[in-house]
C-alpha cells in the first residue's frame, strides 16, 4: 500500500498555522527552519534558493508571521542576499489582529561585528534591527559603526556565547525565536541544547556536490555528546514531492 502524507494544498493557512502551533507551550521556544535535499545537502549551487519550491516558502513565510524575533548568523545573510526584514501585507494584518508589531525585530549573529551598517537590512528595517556580537566585535571601529543603526549586543568576550543570544533575547520580550540558520550556527545551538523545533524541508533532489549538512561542529569543536532526540509532529506533501516535515523535542 502506497500511502502518502497529507497534502499541503488541503490545508489553508489557518490550518497550517495551528499546526505548527500545536504543542508549543506559552513561553520561550526556539524553532529552527532548513531545507535539505535527499542526499543530505543544505544548499544547491551555495544557495537554498533552488530547493523547497513554492509550499516551502509558503511555509517559510508563515513560521515568521508568528515569531517575535528572526534570529539568522551573518554568513547566511550574505550568501543568501537578506534585504530588511520586511512581512506580506496579510502577515501584517494577521499579527495586528493577534496583538503583536507589524513585523519580527531582525537578530543577526556575528562574532567579529563583520555586517556592513549601509545595507538595506539596517537602513530600511521597519523595526531595529539586533546585532548580536562578541565583546571584542562590539568595541571594534565596526561594532560602533553598527550601533548606529542597530542595537549591538555583547554576548560572550571573543566568541559569541549562544546560550547568552538566547537569554538576551528573552530579556527583551522576544521568546518566540524563529531561526534560519546557517549550519554553522544550528550546530552550536544543537550543542548548547537550546533546539525546542526543527521545521526541515526535504527538496527530493540529489546534490552530489560538496553542500554543507543542515548542522555543523562549532569551528575548533569537538563533536557533541549524545544525541538530541526529537519527536515527529506532522509530515506534509507538496508539489513535485517536497516533504514539509516539523519535529519537536521529545
Amino acid at each position: 500500500m502506497n500511502a502518502l502524507p497529507p497534502s499541503i494544498a488541503d490545508h489553508s493557512d489557518e490550518d497550517l498555522l495551528a499546526l505548527y502551533a500545536d504543542g508549543v507551550p506559552d513561553g520561550p521556544w526556539l524553532r529552527v527552519n532548513f531545507v535539505t535535499t535527499l542526499d543530505g545537502s543544505a544548499s544547491a549551487g551555495g544557495r537554498t534558493a533552488d530547493l523547497g519550491g513554492d509550499d516551502d516558502l509558503r511555509v517559510f513565510d508563515l513560521l515568521r508571521r508568528t515569531a517575535d524575533v528572526v534570529l539568522v548568523a551573518a554568513g547566511t545573510v550574505r550568501d543568501e542576499e537578506y534585504g530588511p526584514m520586511v512581512l506580506h501585507d496579510a502577515d501584517v494584518d494577521w499579527r495586528r489582529a493577534h496583538g503583536m508589531p507589524d513585523h519580527p525585530v531582525f537578530a543577526i549573529v556575528t562574532g567579529s561585528a563583520g555586517l556592513d551598517p549601509s545595507s538595506r537590512v539596517f537602513t530600511e528595517a521597519p523595526v531595529r534591527p539586533i546585532v548580536l556580537t562578541s565583546a571584542s566585535g562590539a568595541a571594534s571601529e565596526r561594532g560602533r559603526a553598527l550601533a548606529e543603526v542597530a542595537d549591538v549586543v555583547a554576548c560572550g568576550d571573543d566568541s559569541v556565547d549562544v546560550t547568552a543570544v538566547v537569554r538576551a533575547l528573552g530579556d527583551r520580550g522576544l521568546e518566540r525565536i524563529h531561526c534560519e540558520g546557517g549550519p554553522s550556527f544550528f550546530g552550536a545551538l544543537i550543542a548548547a541544547d537550546l533546539v525546542d523545533e526543527l521545521t526541515l524541508t526535504v527538496d527530493p533532489t540529489l546534490e552530489g556536490g560538496e553542500g554543507p549538512r543542515i548542522a555543523t561542529a562549532p569551528s575548533g569543536s569537538s563533536a557533541a555528546a549524545g544525541l538530541r532526540r526529537m519527536r515527529p509532529a506532522h509530515v506534509l506533501l507538496g508539489a513535485d514531492g517536497v516533504l514539509l516535515t516539523r519535529y519537536v523535542r521529545a
